[in-house]
């Protein structure tokens, strides 16, 4: 396991044992050096003390800059909350809007109300047997009540019925551009 993969619970720990070392072969290097030890002896003590406190140092340096890093993800966190609420709002607002844009059209048309619920079961892509069922109706009534949509509207069937509302919403993209220019340019 890498360190900057430890928990904080295991950096602390491992930074407290690193530390306690360190300062068990200091007292060691200060005795040693009272009783007048080798000089080597007080230099591999001296330098395994300082090991010990770098490592306590790079532990604690690790913690802070993760603590950091944690607190920038929870703000970057908190705003693409934010904006996917945004997000969220205008999608709801702009599907409302297209509803009722929808429905205006339908009323144009004349259709009843019932007219109204199939169109709108149809442009959710629902077969003739789901309207029925959905509405509590025979597959029967809602074929009678689909062709009423089509007729009144002078749509040939569901497929004219979506593109009426649908065709401006999906604008092709550059290429589906080019290449529908391409081959009307050719069919000329």
């Amino acid at each position: 396991m890498k360190i900057s993969e430890m928990r904080g619970r295991e950096r602390n720990s491992l930074a407290g044992l690193l530390l306690v070392i360190a300062l068990v072969v200091g007292a060691d290097v200060v005795t040693d050096f009272l009783e007048g030890a080798a000089l080597w002896h007080l230099l591999a003590e001296a330098i395994a003390s300082g090991l010990a406190l770098l490592g306590v140092f790079l532990l604690f340096a690790g913690n802070f800059a993760l603590r950091r890093e944690v607190r920038e993800h929870r703000i970057a966190l908190t705003e693409m909350r934010r904006e996917a609420e945004t997000w969220r709002a205008e999608a709801k607002r702009h599907a409302e809007g297209l509803s009722s844009a929808i429905d205006a059209q339908l009323t144009k048309w004349r259709l009843t109300v019932a007219e109204k619920e199939v169109a709108f079961l149809l442009l959710k892509g629902l077969s003739l047997k789901e309207v029925a069922s959905v509405r509590g109706t025979s597959e029967k009534t809602a074929r009678v009540q689909s062709v009423a949509v089509y007729t009144k509207s002078g749509l040939s069937g569901r497929s004219e019925l979506s593109a009426f509302f649908l065709e401006d919403l999906l604008l092709p993209s550059v290429s589906d551009r080019h290449s529908l220019e391409t081959s009307q340019a050719l069919s000329r």
